[in-house]
């Protein structure tokens, strides 16, 4: 019992949750390897609505990181406009949606800063009329790419969850925690280096059928990353071997930023909620599940709005943990 409750001990301190993530990195790798597409879906349809619910309700705790929760209501009515514009390609809504999302990533580092509500609406306006002015929503300008496509996706998944990371490893002056930001990265480049042909289970039917609302993530960085024009309506997307990596790269990203989350137990305590919460939210995970295994496209649908609710609300920690980032190099350069 004693050995338990030693081993449990160490494995909740820094180090020891450092490396169960590069453990979890390991296994997120070798999962997206075998079953890229079907990993995803998995990933995607079972812990995401999870991560969503607790990370909001975390988030709710902490005060969202900003001065004023009232500030919060922005971030709705933004998403709103564009889950409205994404599912009724007759409203005028639909001609926005970068400009709502880049409105939305830069007001979050706007309310860390400034106090005054009127001059935050005002700054807001002036964000979103810049976009319109600037032709972010032409697609497929890079801004439109940028932000309508990669912001609320690869990037939140992959590049802020490598901030969280590199921030921690910072902050603690961890050397594990440096070495798990470096394995990190590297598995994102292995998807790329390392292509091997005819690897892996070939996708099913059902996961062709189910992956069709997040084809064009992977249409855009296949051209991002020089492999060339592919449509929407590309049967290669499914078996060409770049294509593939693209694939995998993708479901690497998504998998372990939310096994991430799920590790943080210890360290961020999200989990310390009252026993109506949590019951509130297991309520909500399992009819989510419910949702998914009824028809991917009822539940891709009915969740849209909490994941984008969940993206948005987390702009202001993404720039707290960068600004935070930027602190410790600065500390670090000048002792030395």
């Amino acid at each position: 019992m004693n050995n338990s409750s030693s081993l449990i001990s160490k494995l909740s301190t820094g180090n020891g949750l450092n490396y169960i993530n590069i453990g979890l990195m390991l296994i997120s790798l070798v999962a997206a390897y075998i079953l890229p597409f079907e990993v995803f879906l998995f990933s995607y349809a079972i812990l995401g609505p999870l991560h969503y619910l607790t990370e909001i309700s975390w988030l709710e705790k902490k005060n969202y990181f900003i001065k004023s929760k009232n500030d919060i209501w922005v971030f709705v009515i933004l998403v709103l406009c564009i889950t409205i514009g994404m599912f009724n390609s007759h409203s005028r809504l639909n001609s926005f949606i970068a400009s709502f999302l880049f409105s939305g990533f830069i007001y979050g580092l706007i309310i860390l800063f400034i106090d005054k509500l009127g001059l935050k609406l005002i700054l807001i306006l002036f964000v979103f009329l810049l976009s319109v002015i600037f032709h972010f929503n032409n697609y497929p300008n890079a801004p439109f790419l940028l932000f309508a496509i990669w912001l609320p996706t690869i990037i939140h998944v992959y590049f802020f969850t490598g901030g969280f990371i590199l921030f921690g490893a910072l902050k603690s002056k961890s050397i594990s925690g440096i070495i798990s930001f470096i394995l990190f990265i590297g598995c994102g480049i292995i998807c790329f280096l390392y292509i091997p042909e005819n690897f892996g289970f070939t996708v099913t039917e059902y996961g062709k059928k189910a992956y069709s609302y997040f084809k064009l993530l992977n249409t855009t960085l296949y051209a991002l990353f020089g492999f060339g024009e592919m449509s929407t309506s590309d049967d290669a997307l499914y078996y060409m071997p770049k294509a593939i990596a693209i694939m995998r790269f993708i479901a690497f990203a998504y998998t372990y930023h939310y096994l991430n989350w799920f590790s943080k137990t210890t360290v961020i305590k999200w989990n310390q909620i009252s026993k109506q919460r949590l019951t509130v939210i297991i309520v909500l995970w399992v009819c989510s599940i419910l949702l998914y295994v009824l028809s991917y496209k009822v539940g891709f649908y009915a969740l849209f709005l909490l994941s984008m609710l969940h993206v948005f609300f987390e702009f202001p920690l993404n720039h707290f943990t960068f600004i935070g980032i930027g602190k410790e190099l600065k500390a670090i350069s000048k002792k030395r």
